[in-house]
């Protein structure tokens, strides 16, 4: 049984360690402490900066290390993909092991990995090893995304869940923002390797307050089974959509992500008919809300996340811009999700999450109409404007999304749901990514972009615009039809 606590005696020990008993899922009942969700919150922000700043310094840094390694633009792809589909593969895994060992001891790990694969990224010398060790990254992070939701949903109530979340997300921003901004300046006087260094000291500081301050834990699943097949199914169909989309228009191509799909469907059977499966499909086939808020968030981010490195290559291909001002006018985009981020969430514990929600992906959907349009000659503040109204969209989006898919689901389910959350996040990056490279590799070619190819590249980037363009436009209407968000159904 959970051990409860006088006002005064409480700790966030006391409030977070469940029943040992095995087998049993509980979920904690005890409160905690104002300060002591201030330190959670903090630790949270630390991890949830890195990984994104991490991600958007890269973009900004593709042109340069595609220079050093001679890379063509579908090599170049998998330097951003690689992280995401070792992340992609991880997520859901990593958030069930998360339920059953620890959602702290997982996530303290994750930031161990994500930094030490960091530190190695600066000592990279061939391309083949670039892309391996991103794949590590992509394992810390899914580490790290897989909990940290999770965690602060786990401490703050439902009354202030919103605004945590909100200000969670603001801290992913601001690592989104700065990214491009401090890549592209890093990229230009100290190398591309900089970028990676920085993340060293942050995950540093990360574990040891971790290691200091966060004494609980959360464990509401201690003594279930881990589900080791269906997780290598699932890792396994997911590669092979993602490397499907990547040797398109071959034939081979085409039949990879179809048995890719297969894989996904062997998938779902599969977690039906297992008593301890690593991701619970009732949770989407009984609880409308909790599913089509990932659906939404699966087409949202992959209409927006593909526009960072496409305008990155416009910029310095087109433009020739240098990176640090292809960095200053990409920076708009996160800083306007960042400062509307937290007022969103905040409003989502007020107003129907999904209004606001769906009011963004119609704002995502109009940025990203502006974009189809651009041309050789587009000037600079035309992007501008279409970054900001994207932004606007964004910030409006994520915060009351995420807040409707956590308060969806009981407690013993939070790490899976945060799993899924970020499952849909990545999976939709690279849908992104790989609508992005298919385009790509249709249009212009495995070729290194130089001035003779640059109006196919140009005819790429508008092809992709509008396809995301209609992704979101489908999304507004996924978002709507998940009715009104109420009690987390039990299983």
């Amino acid at each position: 049984m959970v051990r409860k606590t006088s006002s005064t005696e409480s700790s966030v020990t006391d409030a977070i360690i469940p029943s040992q008993d095995p087998g049993i899922c509980q979920t904690p009942d005890a409160t905690v402490r104002k300060t002591e969700k201030q330190i959670v919150l903090l630790i949270a922000i630390l991890a949830g900066f890195i990984t994104p700043f991490d991600g958007s310094a890269v973009n900004i840094a593709l042109p340069t290390i595609g220079a050093e390694f001679h890379m063509d633009a579908i090599a170049l792809s998998w330097v951003a993909t690689a992280y995401l589909l070792s992340s992609a593969v991880f997520l859901v895994p990593f958030g069930k092991i998360a339920d059953i060992y620890g959602r702290k001891k997982v996530f303290l790990y994750g930031i161990a990995i994500f930094s030490f694969a960091s530190l190695a990224m600066t000592m990279v010398a061939s391309t083949e090893m670039l892309i391996g060790i991103r794949i590590i990254q992509g394992m810390g992070s899914a580490m790290i995304f897989g909990t940290g939701v999770a965690i602060v949903t786990s401490v703050f109530p439902p009354g202030e869940r919103g605004a945590a979340l909100g200000i969670y997300i603001t801290a992913v921003y601001i690592g989104l923002s700065s990214g491009p901004f401090l890549g592209g300046i890093m990229t230009q006087h100290l190398g591309w390797r900089s970028i990676f260094f920085v993340n060293v000291p942050i995950g540093i500081a990360a574990v040891l307050l971790i290691l200091w301050k966060l004494k609980g834990e959360w464990a509401e699943c201690r003594g279930e089974k881990f589900d080791l097949t269906g997780s290598a199914i699932y890792g396994l169909a997911v590669v092979t959509v993602m490397y499907g989309f990547s040797v398109l228009p071959d034939q081979k191509g085409a039949l990879l992500i179809a048995a890719g799909i297969i894989g996904v469907i062997v998938f779902a059977f599969y977690e039906m008919r297992v008593p301890y499966p690593v991701l619970d499909i009732r949770l989407l086939t009984r609880n409308r809300v909790f599913a089509l808020s990932n659906l939404s968030a699966l087409i949202s981010y992959s209409a927006t996340f593909a526009v960072t490195f496409l305008l990155s290559l416009d910029l310095q291909y087109i433009k020739g811009f240098t990176p640090q001002h292809a960095g200053f006018i990409l920076i708009v985009q996160p800083v306007v999700q960042a400062v509307i981020s937290p007022v969103a969430g905040r409003l989502s514990d007020r107003i129907e999450p999904r209004l606001i929600a769906s009011l963004g992906m119609a704002f995502t959907a109009t940025g990203l109409f502006l974009l189809t349009f651009l041309t050789e000659a587009t000037p600079v503040w035309y992007m501008i404007a279409a970054l900001f109204v994207l932004g606007v969209g964004f910030g409006l989006f994520s915060s009351p999304n995420t807040n409707v898919i956590m308060s969806s689901v009981d407690k013993r389910f939070y790490g899976v749901a945060s799993g899924m959350n970020g499952t849909m996040r990545l999976l939709g990056q690279m849908l992104s990514m790989g609508i992005a490279m298919m385009i790509l590799a249709i249009v212009v070619g495995p070729v290194v972009i130089t001035p003779e190819y640059y109006p196919q590249f140009l005819t790429s980037l508008r092809y992709a615009f509008l396809m995301f363009t209609i992704f979101c436009a489908i999304g507004v209407f996924a978002s709507l039809a998940r009715g009104k968000a109420g009690p987390a159904p039990r299983s």
